[in-house]
């Protein structure tokens, strides 16, 4: 294991609440969210350019499909945005009728479908629940969780990962041929007794998961078995998700966050709310273009 490896610093973005990272091979740039500052940024990988577009209501992930355009996930609905003209369209709506809860993880799977999750807006017991995008169609696939999180699929999309970061346990999900869940899921690897707790999640070439745990400064490696073989460092206490990047996936970055900081924790963090990066020695798995139809 390389205790070494500490993660560098990409964006000084300063997110209240940096989430979702996703790689748009088609337009070359990183997207990520800032949930609370109600803002998408964007990285140029090949120039280094950076800006954002602020937004109407949180948005926890935007995600590129084949005609260019970036779902996003908001608060209440899914929308459609074209970054070059910047014009939004709404798509669907759900739990619309829920105040209290805001979607929170999200990643498309094997199948170009979309995963996403929501939780209440602060952390309210079980108060999400689990979501699948498949074909234009949002069908609820579970309930009762309290902030789900960790949303990925094995290589071969047999299996979905997620965690109730509140209980700390990480779930894989065995999935059919058209990737819906069969059964009910089962316990994978338990971050109960560790420090920081479970929060993003993303799977590289050799089927390894990489994830973030808030809290400790740190993202995690687990093998197929679910035991940690690997962690890279970050120089603030909450990293929220990892996703890899650039041409050939062969670049970690790591999303992290400053909510709930007081002034001093502030100070003591300074980078907090960054997009960092680090070199970890394998590939990413690129996502498949999400597809609605």
């Amino acid at each position: 294991m390389n205790h070494n490896n500490m993660a560098e610093l990409a964006v000084d973005c300063r997110c209240e609440l940096g989430e979702g990272p996703q790689w748009d091979a088609g337009s070359g740039r990183l997207y990520w969210c800032d949930i609370l500052g109600k803002c998408l940024h964007w990285l140029s990988l090949e120039n280094g350019e950076h800006g954002h577009y602020p937004l109407e209501q949180r948005v926890s992930l935007a995600t590129p499909l084949n005609d260019g355009r970036l779902m996003l996930v908001g608060e209440h609905s899914l929308s459609l945005l074209n970054p070059a003209t910047q014009r939004l369209e709404h798509f669907a709506d759900f739990e619309a009728d829920n105040p209290v809860t805001r979607s929170n993880d999200a990643r498309v799977d094997r199948h170009g479908s979309l995963w996403l999750s929501t939780m209440g807006k602060t952390a309210e017991s079980e108060a999400g629940s689990l979501y699948r995008l498949h074909r234009g169609e949002l069908t609820r696939l579970r309930s009762g969780l309290t902030i789900p999180n960790a949303i990925c699929f094995s290589p071969m999309g047999d299996a979905a990962y997620f965690t109730d970061t509140a209980a700390g346990i990480v779930m894989r999900w065995a999935l059919d041929d058209q990737g819906w869940p069969v059964g009910e899921p089962v316990t994978w690897a338990d971050f109960t007794a560790v420090d920081g707790n479970p929060d993003g999640a993303v799977i590289d070439s050799e089927g390894c998961l990489w994830l973030a745990l808030w809290g400790a400064g740190k993202v995690v490696r687990l093998d197929r078995e679910g035991q940690v073989i690997d962690e890279v460092h970050v120089p603030v206490s909450q990293p929220s998700c990892p996703a890899f990047a650039g041409p050939d996936l062969e670049t970690l970055y790591i999303t992290t966050a400053q909510e709930g900081f007081s002034d001093a924790q502030r100070r003591e963090e300074p980078l907090a709310g960054g997009l960092f990066k680090a070199n970890v020695g394998v590939h990413g798995l690129a996502d498949p273009l999400l597809t609605l139809e």
